[in-house]
């Protein structure tokens, strides 16, 4: 009767061992694919971040150039300006009254999109 005791004990111990071991791995499997997961996310939004970037400097510079040419057009280089800022203004509020949600969904998906790939 010992010894059937002593592997009773000794198959517990081993599945003990084994369920620990198990869980262990599992955490480790959790971890690395969430590491791969916000990998992926971030190495996809760096590019279109760049991307962002120059066409930012590009749009600046374009309308740096609208603005002081309308300026001489209207004989005062300040009106130029306004008439630019105006037209970003008129822009921002038809954006955000008619297409905030709309665009908010559009960069929801596409991030839920990226970390679910």
């Amino acid at each position: 009767m010992p010894e059937a005791m002593e592997d009773i004990v000794d198959s517990i111990e081993s599945l003990l061992e084994s369920a620990a071991d198990y869980g262990k791995t599992s955490y480790e499997l959790v971890k690395l694919k969430t590491i791969n997961k916000t990998s992926d996310v971030v190495s996809s939004l760096i590019p279109h971040a760049v991307v962002f970037l120059v066409l930012t400097s590009f749009l600046l510079f374009l309308n740096l150039g609208v603005a002081f040419w309308l300026g001489e057009i209207f004989g005062n280089m300040f009106y130029g300006f306004f008439v630019v800022a105006s037209f970003y203004g008129i822009i921002g509020l038809v954006l955000h009254f008619f297409m905030h949600d709309r665009i908010k969904k559009k960069i929801s998906d596409y991030i839920v999109k990226q970390a679910l790939k």
